[in-house]
């Protein structure tokens, strides 16, 4: 994410500010322009989840990240209000940085994804939320936005990586995976390297559950999930080449320097150059490593990159940073 400043006196900002902690200006942030701008027409989910972003629509009063969201959970039951804001916080994050891209942003004409956030606790009782992506509509259990349920399901699926941004990114891949599907050469590409998507999808999760990932995974997929299933192989990749390029981008503007053999990009969004994105982005992990160890942390970026996953890491690149490059995919 590349750092902002205040309209009004010039001094850096962030994505999430509301207001300048120079000058006191009440900010927005606008996704047309992609910067933070004085607060005028605000979406009307600024006082109740702390939505940030202008106004898009001036009937509904929404922004266009909340104009995505069909469902919400009901605020009059517990932590409710609090988890929903901290998934509608995840998706800006994520839908702001896909835009730099071209995606969901106020030029993408094509379809946008539709959002449910939804709570297990409700008023007549407890009910199971699945989260997943179906026919364009994305659904988040709120649960996930507490620190603890989502420590104890990482722990439960034994995995490296669980945080609402990535759960985000995830899912987006997912849907991205239906609107590239519309473009020239695209699944029999990645037919060619990922495998067949038509091969049942049930079945499979059965058996990872059942059996876990095959022996030897970690040569072709960057998780174990990943080798479930050719569809969430895509998922896993394209949410991890989102996570790397946000990495770079966000460390190459806070004027970091790491040791490299390749120079990191001006711009991680503009740059075609995918080999050198992943190096640059593999040497920022485990520099960045070090500090969260120093600190007593878990590895910031705790992933293994195989010549065979940085293969698709490229080929999931190449399609999501079409737009960028005027290639304007469905």
């Amino acid at each position: 994410m590349k750092l902002h400043e205040c309209p009004s006196c010039g001094a850096t900002a962030y994505f999430r500010n509301s207001s300048c902690g120079s000058c006191g200006e009440q900010l927005a942030y606008h996704p047309g322009e992609a910067a933070l701008v004085v607060a005028s027409g605000t979406c009307a989910n600024r006082e109740r989840i702390g939505c940030n972003w202008a106004e898009d629509n001036p009937d509904a009063h929404l922004c266009l990240s909340c104009r995505m969201t069909d469902v919400i959970p009901d605020l009059a039951i517990g932590p409710n209000q609090d988890r929903w804001a901290e998934g509608e916080g995840a998706k800006r994050w994520a839908l702001a940085t896909l835009a730099r891209w071209g995606w969901f942003g106020p030029d993408d004409s094509g379809p946008l994804p539709v959002f449910h956030f939804k709570a297990e606790q409700t008023r007549s009782g407890k009910t199971r939320v699945t989260m997943g992506h179906a026919n364009g509509v994305i659904t988040f259990n709120v649960a996930e936005a507490n620190d603890a349920i989502r420590a104890r399901n990482r722990d439960m699926f034994d995995e490296e990586y669980r945080t609402m941004l990535g759960h985000v990114r995830h899912e987006l891949a997912h849907f991205l995976f239906d609107r590239l599907s519309a473009e020239p050469g695209f699944i029999e590409s990645f037919r060619a390297l990922f495998g067949d998507e038509r091969a049942d999808y049930g079945a499979a999760l059965q058996r990872h559950y059942a059996e876990g990932p095959p022996s030897g995974w970690e040569a072709q997929h960057i998780t174990p999930y990943a080798s479930a299933h050719p569809h969430e192989d895509w998922a896993e990749t394209a949410a991890h080449m989102m996570h790397l390029t946000d990495m770079v981008d966000s460390a190459v503007a806070a004027s970091l320097v790491w040791p490299s053999a390749y120079a990191p990009p001006e711009d991680a969004y503009a740059t075609t150059e995918s080999d050198a994105l992943i190096h640059v982005a593999i040497d920022l992990g485990i520099a960045s490593n070090q500090l969260t160890r120093a600190m007593g942390l878990n590895d910031l970026y705790p992933f293994v990159l195989t010549d065979g996953v940085r293969d698709k890491l490229e080929f999931a690149h190449s399609w999501l940073n079409r737009r960028a490059r005027g290639d304007s995919p469905a």
